[in-house]
């Protein structure tokens, strides 16, 4: 399934996609995806529903694809030719950073450079979500927590994060750094998280090109990683590191401006538009 949430923000209702990849409103069986909802026993009642029987509903905005996202857990470095061009080793555990939640917007909301800003750069990310509560959970174990996998634009202040003292996640919490969507695809869809294009454009250049193969932790191992130093719990979301071609890794330097346009995909995820604006 490809579920969704649409409309205006902070009054998103849930929504899938149908075969015909028209958006039906699911209001009338649950509040919102999140919680209960992605629940593995949650997906199956979702599953059963006919989407024919669900009213065809036209989009004008979606939002984030999961609601309730009590953590938001980035994992840095973790594909080898990303680390390669950055001139940084692979670290020999995931290196873990928190994202504000307040980050989160839409797939297709604006992104706003934050005030002071000089560095502000671009990622395309696999996102995990986590539909049943992880604590201690083997790798064998941690594909039964996960409800699926969504595209994220890790998008990041380098002189916040780099130059300003203290951890990454200052350059990684701007509000609208955390573009989420369109759907939320359950894993069934997703043969092989480890196999997945990804892209990333920024007016129509190509400068990620890369694959979910180059990642060095892969999502079983992560969600059982991270399920050791904290539980995960339902809408919770692990974005797993980008592949080659962020603004830092160009030579000389490329960073966003007020007016840039970025798209981005990754295969069976869906894409995203943002435009640049200033806050």
């Amino acid at each position: 399934m490809k579920l969704l949430r649409y409309g205006p923000v902070g009054q998103e209702k849930p929504g899938l996609v149908d075969k015909d990849g028209k958006v039906r409103d699911l209001s009338a069986h649950v509040k919102d995806i999140a919680g209960d909802a992605i629940s593995p026993d949650g997906l199956k009642k979702l599953a059963a529903i006919d989407p024919a029987s669900l009213p065809v509903v036209e989009v004008e905005r979606y939002g984030p694809c999961v609601a309730g996202t009590g953590k938001f857990i980035c994992i840095g470095l973790n594909y080898s030719d990303h680390a390669a061009e950055t001139g940084a080793t692979v670290p020999p555990e995931p290196i873990i950073f928190m994202k504000a939640t307040s980050a989160i917007v839409g797939p297709n909301d604006n992104v706003e450079i934050p005030r002071g800003s000089l560095k502000t750069d671009w990622e395309v990310e696999l996102g995990v979500v986590i539909g049943k509560h992880a604590k201690y959970v083997s790798e064998d174990e941690a594909m039964d927590h996960v409800a699926g996998y969504c595209l994220i634009n890790d998008v990041s202040e380098r002189a916040f994060q780099a130059e300003r003292q203290g951890q990454w996640t200052k350059g990684k919490s701007a509000d609208t750094f955390g573009p989420t969507g369109p759907w939320l695809v359950t894993k069934d869809e997703i043969e092989d998280p480890q196999n997945l294009k990804m892209w990333l454009d920024v007016n129509d250049h190509r400068y990620q090109n890369g694959t979910s193969a180059t990642m060095v932790y892969g999502v079983k191992y992560l969600v059982s990683y991270l399920s050791q130093f904290m539980s995960l719990h339902p809408g919770d979301i692990i974005s797993t590191g980008t592949p080659p071609g962020v603004g830092l890794g160009q030579k000389p330097n490329v960073f966003l401006k007020e007016g840039d346009v970025i798209t981005l995909g990754i295969e069976g995820l869906g894409e995203q538009r943002q435009n640049v604006v200033q806050g």
